[in-house]
């Protein structure tokens, strides 16, 4: 991992998120975190400029981590976004989301949700009022559906390449009885091998609500950081359509790392 692009439009949501930020990368040596600004009038990028460049010096004189800022002039948030990451080949984005109602969540809140449909790369999303703790307990729920096509390998164990954390996979089925079938012995034994050097523990919860079964293991186990991969039809899908979407994003303590098959 070495650029992580960290976009603030200097609401309370996003000045959080880049404290966050700068605290989790601190020690990761060759990582860089670049402040992100869009703005759409021309006359304003002084303002902004010298907004970001005192936010850098503020983190910096807080945290010890490489920071460089960019202003770009764009309509769209998003797509300015998008465009900063490919150019910048930026291997995560670090965006906030708010958990209050009205113009904040719809404005600063629907923007990550819509950077994380892009794919354009992996997106942490950190809630309103997460306190900062190190990754040292990592969650990644599966539903051990091909798993050796629809987990993304690469981009989780890069993550957790610099972090090192302990990591807990779970399966959350209703139908599931006190033995695995054979068809998930199988699956669990691909990803035994995928992530064999972070030895993951494995735990099968026959439970009907899948939101409030991951948010439950989660406050069981001190989960610092839930990973989730984005993929059609899968259990992970349900998350970002109503009442879920609620449930962990909007609501949620813990950070969420977005991953897409």
């Amino acid at each position: 991992m070495n650029t992580v692009i960290v976009p603030v439009d200097f609401s309370a949501t996003s000045l959080h998120t880049a404290r966050y930020a700068a605290q989790l990368l601190v020690g990761r040596h060759g990582v860089h975190m670049l402040l992100y600004h869009s703005f759409s009038k021309q006359s304003d990028e002084a303002t902004v400029t010298a907004n970001l460049e005192e936010l850098k010096k503020e983190l910096s004189a807080s945290y010890i981590v490489k920071i460089d800022i960019l202003a770009h002039n764009d309509d769209n948030f998003v797509e300015g976004l998008e465009r900063a990451v490919r150019h910048r080949k930026a291997d995560m984005v670090i965006m906030g989301i708010t958990g209050k109602t009205g113009l904040a969540k719809l404005l600063f809140g629907s923007n990550t949700l819509k950077m994380v449909e892009t794919k354009v790369c992996p997106v942490l999303i950190v809630p309103e009022k997460a306190p900062f703790a190190e990754i040292k307990n990592v969650m990644l729920p599966s539903d051990f559906k091909d798993t050796l096509h629809t987990t993304p390998s690469a981009p989780i164990k890069d993550f957790l390449g610099v972090f090192n954390p302990k990591l807990h996979i779970i399966n959350v089925d209703k139908d599931h009885y006190i033995s695995l079938t054979d068809k998930y012995e199988k699956e669990k034994q691909h990803l035994v091998k995928m992530f064999e050097s972070y030895h993951p523990e494995f735990y099968f919860m026959r439970l009907y609500d899948i939101d409030e079964a991951i948010t439950l293991f989660a406050a069981d186990k001190d989960i610092d950081l839930i990973i989730l991969i984005r993929k059609n039809e899968s259990f992970t899908e349900k998350f970002f359509k109503g009442s879920h979407t609620k449930t962990l994003t909007y609501h949620s303590k813990v950070p969420i790392l977005v991953m897409h098959e």
